[in-house]
């Protein structure tokens, strides 16, 4: 018998060089229509003009710690006005000698912050954690022990103010904006009313309106001889403010709720809380991570609004740095070192929601 006819070997062949690699990807997501093609080209050659000249002005020409007098004569950037200012503009009007406390407070934040990203760690130790660290930044940041110098809240100032108003306001803001958008839907004619008129009238109104009502209207209606810190009035006023906007985000989430879920919780027995606690809010909140990440990196930087009730938020230490005529010509190099900071910020905050919206994809 013959041997069965067999097609002959063929040779693998690879894909064209412009079709993978760098090229490939230039081709796929630059080149591949003539009006993408265009834009591409006009954005380089936009490019081309500004960058270079700004990388000369930015690093070759500049100085970064000589006195003030030094940058005169220079066509670069000045960036001797943040080390020379740095202490004043991360600390404001902390004593000196003391500006370790709120250094280490801001330090022991990050660290909390940072342990508690991680799913695995969110048991009931981690509250205990926590509980211990917020005792320990009081300490630290009003003294009055182990011979730590009292300072009063109306020397906070600088960074760790903008952490304590902003981490502190979103904490606490998130969990009041859940009750509002349960309250909102409630059968309950009373709450549900409550919660619409608290929501909408906060949403009506600026933040700038309800910092000075809690710093210049509000101490009216106290008793006489009673007075409410200063910085814990403008910390309620942003977690009120914020909280109405998260309740309309959670709301959103609780709408988009398909309704067999709720049958399902019924089917089973489970009474409101139960539902709301292990089917329909596990499910909403994770929906609705990306809007509620907006509305918390707007808190963050909406704290630099309580400057207008005399508090020194960084961009107010930082404005008071520029008053100083050795300065004032200098104040481009520091609203870009205020810039990096607060992208900074915002741009962790959003890669740990990215992270922690793929860590809670289940799938649909």
């Amino acid at each position: 018998m013959s041997a069965p006819n067999t097609p002959p070997s063929r040779e693998y062949l690879k894909p064209p060089v412009t079709e993978v690699g760098v090229l490939g990807w230039l081709r796929t997501n630059l080149f591949n229509t003539w009006y993408n093609s265009l834009l591409t080209v006009s954005v380089m050659l936009i490019l081309l003009q500004v960058v270079p000249p700004f990388f000369s002005w930015a690093f070759i020409d500049s100085v970064w710690n000589t006195p003030s007098e030094a940058c005169r004569d220079i066509d670069g950037a000045c960036w001797s006005v943040i080390p020379q200012n740095i202490s004043f503009i991360l600390f404001g009007f902390f004593p000196d000698g003391e500006q370790w406390r709120p250094g280490s407070a801001m330090l022991l934040l990050l660290g909390l912050v940072f342990y508690s990203k991680n799913s695995k760690h969110w048991k009931k130790s981690l509250g205990v954690y926590w509980l211990i660290g917020l005792v320990v930044m009081g300490t630290l940041m009003y003294g009055g022990v182990f011979g730590m110098q009292v300072v009063e809240t109306a020397q906070w100032s600088g960074l760790p103010l903008t952490f304590m108003l902003s981490f502190f306001g979103m904490v606490a803001a998130y969990p009041l904006g859940v009750v509002l958008a349960l309250g909102r839907q409630s059968r309950m004619p009373a709450i549900k009313t409550l919660c619409v008129v608290y929501i909408e009238m906060i949403r009506g109104v600026p933040l700038i309106s309800l910092l000075f009502m809690s710093s210049i209207m509000f101490p009216l209606f106290l008793p006489e001889g009673v007075t409410i810190d200063k910085v814990l009035r403008a910390q309620v006023a942003i977690i009120l403010f914020t909280a109405a906007y998260i309740a309309e985000v959670v709301r959103g989430g609780l709408q988009a709720m398909p309704r067999g879920q709720f049958e399902a919780a019924d089917s089973l027995g489970l009474n409101y809380n139960q539902t709301m606690r292990l089917i329909i809010l596990p499910q909403a909140l994770k929906i609705v991570i990306p809007p509620s990440l907006g509305i918390l990196l707007s808190a963050f930087k909406d704290t630099s609004l309580v400057v207008i009730i005399a508090l020194y938020d960084v961009l107010k230490t930082t404005k008071v740095t520029l008053s100083n005529p050795k300065w004032t010509a200098y104040s481009t190099e520091a609203y870009i070192f205020l810039a990096v900071l607060y992208f900074i910020c915002c741009y962790a905050m959003s890669s740990y929601s990215r992270k922690l919206e793929k860590t809670l994809h289940t799938g649909r």
